[in-house]
């Protein structure tokens, strides 16, 4: 059962709240003179502490809290303030503190963190297995992430990674869909056996049946010996075929063969040559779209779209810049030679409002390109592109990018337009979600709906005395 402590220095408050009681949670109340002082052991899943009883002799919120965590490390804490208290509460929310109330409280109000601290004590326990029992040891830098878009791709890649199933990948060029594929490999039963990549796209139409499947001696003008496809070089393992969106038709009758049969033909050769190979393909364009216009087999597509993941671009992820940015930074000032210890605070800025058109690649190479630049241990402005300052050094915050298509960058003016727009109408109603709707001319519904997918959260907005 989970375990629930209230603190505070007025009994009758702590009694209060601990009649309120939250589903089958067991409640313990105490009002000791030094909170730090731990009544029940370590087992308190949520801390709920008064001010006065956070702070007592300390005077720094950080210290206080630290030495709650020193008694409670596995506790939530909760900070309970009045009115006239709430910037101290805040403050311990900017410190790690995981919420605050303002007394009275209410069952209402206690029902709704104590669900929030429930989600967030799952989510942490989902990723504490993903990083522990999962995962090797190589692919943990990767999946340490803080995006919840992007817990739910590796959450789906640990679910799919061990069994044959063929995977689609899809999202737009240099969101790592190649780095997502050799995740799915490494972590299978086919780990030890081979990973061949095809860059479908690269290869001249003329050579593509050639390079998948291989072809046998004479086969066609200058197959002056037999040659083994992809498919044969995979046997036992896995094949990536990175923007399948661009076969040709008969490509695509021979692949959906493969799929259907697990045997090939080389060109020329009439032999039926059994392949076990697990298929993950990827795509950037809209296969359905493809489909469609009948530039694209649509059994075949059914075929390949059986586990279908869609990796989100960079500027969805916004959580990860600085993880990824630091973590190119780390394999330059190995390969470049260089020791720089972190980015200037105005480029970090300027990293959130930037679009990333390019994606994570586009971010790995700015970082480079700021590397080689660089001659002080931190990546000033001056060795980044313009198109992330203008001609005052000032970060470019509403920007317009011609070089993508219409239909990209009108969405990218939206996307920007929503959020200062959410963020303006909450703050003028103090975090008032069913005002903020109102105001807005929507539901409060649709109002959570865009504040999730901006990552605006209603505490940022209540307002302080």
């Amino acid at each position: 059962m989970r375990k629930m402590l209230v603190i505070t220095r007025d009994g009758n408050r702590s009694e209060k709240i601990g009649r309120l009681r939250y589903q089958d949670q067991e409640v313990l109340t105490d009002s000791p003179a030094d909170p730090a002082r731990p009544e029940d052991g370590s087992d308190v899943d949520t801390l709920f502490v008064d001010v006065e009883s956070l702070l007592g002799k300390n005077k720094s919120v950080s210290k206080a809290l630290n030495t709650l965590w020193a008694n409670y490390p596995s506790a939530s804490i909760v900070v309970m303030a009045d009115e006239e208290q709430t910037q101290l509460a805040i403050d311990a929310v900017k410190a790690g503190a995981f919420d605050y109330l303002t007394h009275p409280v209410g069952k209402e109000e206690l029902g709704l963190v104590m669900d929030r601290v429930h989600q967030s004590d799952v989510m942490q326990s989902e990723l504490d297995y993903l990083r522990g029992q999962f995962w090797n040891e190589e692919a943990r830098e990767f999946v340490d992430t803080r995006s919840p878009v992007m817990r739910d791709v590796f959450a789906k890649i640990r679910q799919v990674a061990g069994t044959r199933t063929t995977v689609l990948l899809t999202g737009e060029t240099g969101t790592g869909k190649s780095l997502m594929a050799k995740l799915i490999h490494a972590h299978s039963n086919r780990s030890d056996k081979p990973f061949i990549s095809v860059h479908c796209g690269a290869i001249p139409d003329t050579l593509v049946e050639s390079e998948l499947f291989g072809h046998e001696k004479g086969a066609f003008t200058g197959a002056v010996r037999r040659k083994l496809g992809k498919f044969e070089l995979a046997h036992g393992g896995t094949i990536f075929l990175d923007e399948i969106g661009t076969v040709t038709q008969s490509v695509q009758v021979k692949l959906l063969n493969v799929i259907q049969e697990r045997v090939i033909q080389r060109v020329g050769g009439e032999a039926d040559i059994p392949v076990d190979v697990r298929i993950i393909a990827a795509t950037n364009e809209n296969m359905a779209g493809l489909c469609d216009a009948g530039l694209f087999r649509r059994d075949l597509f059914y075929r390949l779209n059986v586990f279908p993941m869609c990796i989100p671009p960079l500027r969805e992820r916004s959580e990860d810049i600085l993880k990824l940015s630091e973590s190119f930074i780390k394999h330059l000032n190995s390969v470049l030679n260089k020791d720089v210890k972190g980015i200037h605070p105005e480029v970090l800025d300027a990293f959130k409002e930037y679009p990333w058109p390019g994606n994570v690649r586009e971010l790995e190479n700015i970082i480079e390109r700021a590397c080689i630049l660089e001659t002080g241990p931190i990546l000033l402005p001056r060795s980044f592109p313009p198109d992330f300052f203008d001609a005052h050094g000032e970060v470019i915050t509403s920007p317009v990018r011609t070089g993508l298509p219409l239909k990209e960058a009108r969405q990218i003016t939206v996307d920007h337009f929503e959020k200062l727009y959410l963020t303006s109408v909450l703050e003028q109603c103090g975090g008032r979600i069913m005002d903020a709707a109102r105001q807005a001319g929507i539901t409060t519904r649709q109002l959570n709906k865009l504040m999730n997918r901006h990552n605006i959260t209603r505490r940022q907005f209540r307002t302080t005395k």
